[in-house]
């Protein structure tokens, strides 16, 4: 079996949640025990795992619903369409903190809590049961140490650590292992050219229950609902992905095998800063890439590699 996993997502604002999902359920070195939603409109977000889980036939995955905080733009509505929640087949449990406490306090080996968005749930979880830090590690796409959003040379306030920026405070304070990827190394993670060719020609042959088909729908339709984020001006949709920050952290679930890790003093400020400081804890960090290209042909790979009976 895989590394018992739980995924916390802000899915249904950016589209790179989507990619992350998809990637997820085609990763064996990752077995899936929970899925969690997190900020904003929560139910919304767990109607978009639903109906992915249901496409790919994995509504053995239970969806936790976290709390609703802070909501921003429905940019997915569109692929979610007349989608009801009331209707899914698989297990809803309304307090996704809980479960993200139960599913981790129960786990026979350390689980990989992997959060792609904001984390309130997890700040409410380690205050519920403190004792999760002792049989978790959170793994975060989470900060920006050196460089910022597209390489930029100077480090941002990454939209993860600054939305909530007091609980992500609690999160980095804990006593867990912690590894993340800041925007040093998931700020320019593109699929383009031949790789994104492979995605579209593999959701064109597997239909729409594949991940390459619900992968290119969603984005597809998210850039027509944010076609006035700055970051999409210069952006042809039919050649390239966004940017797909998530990837990388799915990927840290399990390896680290193409990414240079240094271990830092990390502090997160109030205002949603991510500080190398003395006074941090330790967490790993992943920096550079000395193989991108490996990474991006697994993660293609996985994505268009059929499922059975697809």
């Amino acid at each position: 079996m895989g590394i018992p996993t739980i995924l916390d997502t802000d899915i249904g604002h950016d589209v790179d949640d989507v990619w992350a999902l998809a990637f997820l359920l085609k990763c064996p070195e990752l077995d899936v025990k929970l899925i969690t939603t997190s900020t904003g409109n929560t139910i919304y977000r767990a109607s978009l795992v639903a109906k992915i889980l249901q496409l790919m036939g994995r509504t053995d995955i239970p969806i936790g619903i976290g709390i609703p905080l802070d909501d921003n733009p429905h940019t997915h509505n569109a692929w979610l369409d007349d989608f009801d929640l009331g209707q899914y087949p698989g297990t809803l449990i309304r307090d996704g903190v809980g479960a993200i406490c139960n599913t981790i306090m129960s786990a026979e080996s350390k689980v990989s809590l992997i959060c792609i968005g904001p984390v309130p749930n997890i700040a409410a979880a380690l205050t519920r049961q403190p004792a999760i830090c002792d049989n978790a590690k959170f793994v975060g796409m989470h900060g920006s140490i050196y460089r910022g959003y597209l390489d930029a040379p100077k480090p941002a306030r990454e939209f993860n650590v600054m939305t909530h920026a007091l609980a992500c405070q609690a999160v980095f304070e804990a006593s867990w292992e912690k590894v993340i990827t800041p925007l040093d190394t998931c700020g320019n993670v593109i699929l383009d050219g031949e790789r994104f060719g492979q995605v579209r020609e593999a959701a064109k042959q597997q239909g729409p229950t594949s991940a390459a088909s619900i992968c290119l729908e969603n984005h597809l339709l998210w850039f027509k609902a944010a076609r006035d984020w700055p970051i999409l001006k210069r952006m042809d949709p039919q050649l390239q992905s966004s940017i797909l920050y998530d990837l990388v952290a799915v990927y840290l679930g399990f390896t680290e095998q193409s990414l240079d890790m240094e271990t830092l003093p990390i502090v997160i400020t109030p205002d949603g800063k991510t500080l190398i400081d003395e006074q941090g804890q330790y967490v790993r960090c992943a920096l550079n890439w000395h193989d991108k290209n490996e990474f991006l042909n697994l993660v293609t790979e996985r994505l268009v590699t059929a499922s059975p009976g697809t």
